[in-house]
């Protein structure tokens, strides 16, 4: 059930380029057929082809150059990419998935829940879910494992397989440019 994203920008990409070196050629060849100034000369082009060699340097820049960016496309379009649906644990054998917006939303809500939170940001990486709350309260004793464990008992709740991890940091500030931290906290969150 996980739906990984489509490679659009590097096919815009090439399909960009393809589409700029065609379009070269096809104004280069009208302008010559007509007779025109050519934008692009055909006779020196060639005369430049004709008179490279294999050993030049040029041509050995060039196929390493292509050599990368073809491996590169390859890697991209063989590779999964970052899923953008995460299945949910099958109960009942229903089956169904939470996008990561979904997710990172419905974390960031569930820290906000706690007293004593101003703010809450939420970054999803593989494993690991890290939250960042903010709290003007000068004595915020527990407030770490408070995020913690209502973040982690919102995961369990939702079951989304790749969330191995919570961890929590609670900062103060004090003025917009200094902030003091509270406390850290890190639970697993028994998804296997």
């Amino acid at each position: 059930m996980i739906r990984r994203p489509r490679r659009i920008l590097p096919a815009i990409v090439i399909a960009l380029v393809v589409f700029a070196a065609c379009a070269a050629v096809l104004v280069s060849l009208v302008q010559r057929l007509v007779g025109a100034h050519e934008f692009v000369s055909y006779d020196s082009v060639a005369d430049e082809l004709h008179g490279l060699a294999w050993t030049d340097a040029a041509v050995l820049i060039a196929g390493v150059v292509a050599l990368v960016l073809g491996a590169v496309l390859f890697m991209l379009a063989v590779l999964p990419g970052r899923a953008v649906v995460l299945p949910l644990t099958a109960e009942d054998e229903v089956r169904a998935g939470l996008t990561r917006a979904g997710l990172h939303s419905t974390l960031r809500w569930s820290a906000g829940t706690v007293d004593g939170v101003t703010s809450a940001r939420i970054r999803l990486r593989r494993k690991v879910v890290k939250v960042s709350a903010r709290t003007d309260q000068g004595q915020s004793e527990g407030l770490a494992e408070q995020v913690c464990d209502t973040v982690t008992r919102r995961i369990q709740e939702l079951g989304p397989a790749p969330v191995r991890r919570v961890r929590t940091a609670v900062r103060r500030s004090k003025k917009k440019s200094a902030r003091t931290a509270l406390g850290t906290r890190t639970t697993t969150t028994g998804m296997t």
